[in-house]
């Protein structure tokens, strides 16, 4: 989708960069990115955040799949906390989880339809208990995009909660020795999940088995002593996104799941290896995990596209109002980002990765050159 417009603005301006031929591309410099969370559901139909300003705040749902963006507020008698969290299911409900009194309590919104009365709906789901030292958080949205999950962490250990999608309310589904963070789904089923867990000094990404009772399992180790993360996942070509320091210094880095071959740190992502976060890769590149285009949020927040086949970098301007430094590809290889300005309260722009530079070309050497002989190594040089 393009934005009319979106370059028109007195809080934005023009910038430019070359894709390595004649072709120039003109996007819209940010001025204005805001850091509240936007959730995308995983199959990008709908997306959710908090909105309003101050003490006013409330639930707003962002309808993606149709032909044109649109949002539905969520409110609800008393406002909401900003330090509540939501995220979106495929079927339009979203999910809240709020700190009330002594217990993290999870409940759905939906929209009523009814024509008069409340307009927001709301479905309880049940609590966790809100202990000292404990910090409980929402996990990414599930493949599925029916199950949601929160993911508990206490000094001692983490436990991942399935709090939406269960028939008993919120049950412990992994308990897991270590403090964990992060979050990201491998599969499409939803059912391996993988958390960095912080272990006896160290970090490592860990694979916990939701089907086999929260079995732990290991799946980052390129070095004993290194801090080894796992950033992003596509289930589909089994692309991972990876912060190591195991080359001395953190580094982004790229894999493939269940493959023997090592992770590589591309030069071309150093400058950026420790602050870089990447937050979307192109699905549906099923064998061919070189081919998917992933986006970048910067520290300045600026916008970065990159696929490892390529040894380049395009940075770009995100367009104003960019919601959350988050974004969506499809698996033709457009990214769409969402934006909110006064005067575009709902509004996607998209965008596509251009073609990378030309490599070098290595000449040939003359004819001459080529037939003379090759030189020998010192310590294999024949005595005289």
């Amino acid at each position: 989708m393009k934005r009319a417009g979106c370059c028109g603005s007195a809080r934005s301006a023009k910038t430019s960069f070359h894709t390595g031929g004649d072709a120039r591309m003109t996007v819209c410099a940010i001025e204005m990115t805001t850091t509240d969370p936007f959730t995308i559901a995983a199959d990008g139909s709908y997306a959710a955040r908090l909105a309003g300003v101050g003490d006013a705040r409330y639930v707003e749902r962002w309808t993606l799949g149709g032909p044109e963006p649109y949002a539905v507020p969520l409110p609800l008698a008393q406002p909401e906390e900003p330090d509540s969290e939501v995220l979106p299911l495929a079927d339009g409900r979203v999910l809240i989880r709020r700190r009330v009194a002594d217990r993290h309590a999870f409940a759905l919104l939906y929209p009523s339809g009814a024509a008069a009365g409340p307009r927001t709906g709301e479905l309880q789901l049940g609590g966790v208990a809100a202990e000292d030292g404990v910090r409980v958080r929402l996990l990414p949205p599930g493949p599925d995009g029916h199950g949601g999950f929160a993911l508990a962490v206490t000094g001692a250990g983490s436990t991942v909660w399935q709090v939406a999608g269960s028939a008993t309310g919120p049950r412990a589904v992994a308990r897991i020795a270590g403090r964990c963070s992060g979050g990201v789904w491998l599969d499409r089923a939803g059912r391996l999940l993988a958390l960095d867990r912080e272990l006896d000094g160290a970090t490592k990404a860990v694979v916990v088995d939701l089907g086999r009772g929260g079995e732990v399992s290991p799946l980052l180790q390129i070095t004993e002593d290194s801090e080894d993360r796992l950033l992003l996942a596509d289930p589909d070509s089994g692309l991972l996104l990876i912060r190591s320091d195991a080359a001395g210094e953190p580094r982004l880095g790229w894999g493939v799941l269940g493959s023997s071959l090592p992770v590589r740190f591309p030069e071309c992502l150093r400058a950026d290896g420790a602050t870089a976060v990447p937050f979307a890769v192109q699905p549906g590149q099923a064998l061919m995990p070189e081919t998917c285009g992933v986006a970048m949020r910067l520290a300045d927040g600026g916008l970065a596209l990159w696929r490892p086949a390529d040894r380049h970098v395009f940075r770009i301007g995100p367009p104003a109002g960019w919601l959350g430094g988050t974004g969506l590809w499809t698996a033709e290889g457009r990214l769409h980002l969402p934006y909110s300005t006064p005067e575009v309260p709902c509004g996607v722009v998209g965008t596509s990765l251009p073609a990378a530079p030309p490599r070098p070309v290595r000449l040939e050497p003359p004819e001459e050159e080529a037939r003379a002989p090759r030189p020998v190594p010192l310590q294999q040089a024949p005595l005289r």
